[in-house]
């Protein structure tokens, strides 16, 4: 209890380390050492020029001002002449009025420490005020917006070159990643002619009247497997690139429940085939965005889950929805993983297990494609290691609605 009691304390007493905060102690302790010093200077002054002036008010007497030992308020000695008790009053005099010099330059200097820390704070805060946008307009700008710029406006200083530096950054970036983006769509558009020849020449080949041998026909059929793996590739790389450049399309509510019923429909045969047992608890969710690339979405995520589990394992599917998000939870068996290495799964080509490497069984590309088209929809993915073995895949999706669910079991 005491201790998340001062914890509590040292987060409310204690405030963020910042470069405001190290400004403004900056600028109050300048202030506060400057006028320290000004008081000392001033009061060495004003001692010494009162020192002067009692010596020539009195040329024939001496002032005690030798002896700096005497109390200020002791008692006067017997005067032997109006000289002397005179000379004793000035010197009484002087001590009194430097001590008050003391005192109210001491005030004098606290209220304005005090008035320096808070004009400190205000300007700190209007010379950052820049820094601040800066930080804000670029934690905004991804990659899905990097046409977007800071345009910071004001006098030509080193705030305004930063931001300037930023900006041409942030413009080799956006060239950078659109070059790449036309890249990876032009060259699946001119792979597609070729593939296309491809077929056309089995198609002449295996349709000869008089009939073709066993092997060519055993060619055939493991050529155009291979055509169709590289159709899906191409297909994949034109989905992954429109996703990675926001290109959502025509924007409507999508309901996600049909999409999971639909996907699981689809590979009713897969599902069969490995004897994989799949139970669904699915809210009616509604999310604005592509129904195209959200379709697209959760089939990868389905078929990532069958392709990649166990014989007579099981899948289970989760879609719940709130007021601000709506959340699709897939947990599928399988081997173990290492969990630090599940979430480098959403990159491109990158595969875990002997079953994901070096093998048609997929090609790599699901997981990533999942991603950038959660991102385009202002979602995340969360990838995490099951204990008990396999994938847990939680996919986020802001704006939804939901009702109560209804479950089914296949």
């Amino acid at each position: 209890m005491s201790a998340a009691l001062s914890r509590l304390i040292g987060r409310v007493v204690v405030p963020r380390t910042t470069v405001r905060w190290r400004l403004t102690l900056l600028y109050g302790g300048m202030f506060l050492a400057c006028g320290a010093a000004l008081l000392v200077i001033t009061y060495t002054l004003v001692d010494h020029a009162t020192v002067t002036r009692t010596i020539l008010a009195h040329p024939h007497g001496r002032p005690p001002t030798a002896n700096r030992q005497r109390p200020v308020h002791s008692a006067p000695p017997e005067p032997r002449s109006s000289q002397a008790f005179a000379i004793y009053v000035t010197h009484q005099q002087r001590i009194y009025d430097l001590h008050q010099l003391v005192v109210w330059s001491a005030i004098a200097l606290a209220v304005m420490a005090v008035a320096s820390t808070l004009l400190g704070w205000v300007v700190a805060g209007r010379v950052l005020a820049p820094l601040r946008t800066i930080t804000a307009t670029t934690q905004q700008i991804s990659a899905g917006n990097l046409h977007e710029r800071l345009a910071l406006g004001g006098p030509r200083d080193e705030l305004t070159q930063l931001a300037d530096t930023i900006d041409k950054l942030l413009e080799r970036l956006d060239a950078s990643f659109e070059g790449q983006r036309r890249f990876v769509a032009n060259a699946s558009h001119e792979l597609r002619t070729p593939l296309a020849m491809m077929r056309t020449f089995l198609d002449v080949a295996v349709a000869k009247p008089d009939g073709v041998p066993p092997q060519t026909r055993a060619l055939d059929a493991n050529l155009r497997e291979a055509l169709d793996h590289a159709d899906q590739l191409l297909e994949s790389f034109l989905v992954l690139a429109q996703a990675q450049h926001g290109e959502l399309g025509d924007q409507q509510l999508v309901d996600l429940q049909p999409l999971v019923t639909a996907a699981l429909r689809a590979r009713t045969d897969q599902i069969a085939t490995k004897g994989i047992e799949v139970h669904t608890a699915l809210q009616p969710v509604r999310v604005m965005g592509s129904e195209t690339l959200l379709s697209r979405m959760v089939e990868n995520v389905i078929e990532n889950a069958i392709r990649h589990n166990q014989d007579r394992g099981s899948i289970d599917i989760t879609l719940t929805g709130n007021a601000v998000n709506g959340r699709l939870v897939i947990d599928s068996d399988g081997d173990p993983l290492d969990e630090r290495a599940v979430t480098e799964l959403a990159q491109p080509f990158k595969r875990l297990g002997q079953d994901r490497t070096a093998s048609q069984n997929g090609h790599g590309l699901g997981l990533s494609i999942i991603s950038a088209i959660a991102a385009a929809h202002d979602g995340k993915v969360e990838l995490h290691a099951r204990p008990q073995g396999g994938l847990r895949v939680q996919i986020t999706l802001p704006n939804a609605t939901s009702t109560q669910p209804t479950r089914a079991a296949k």
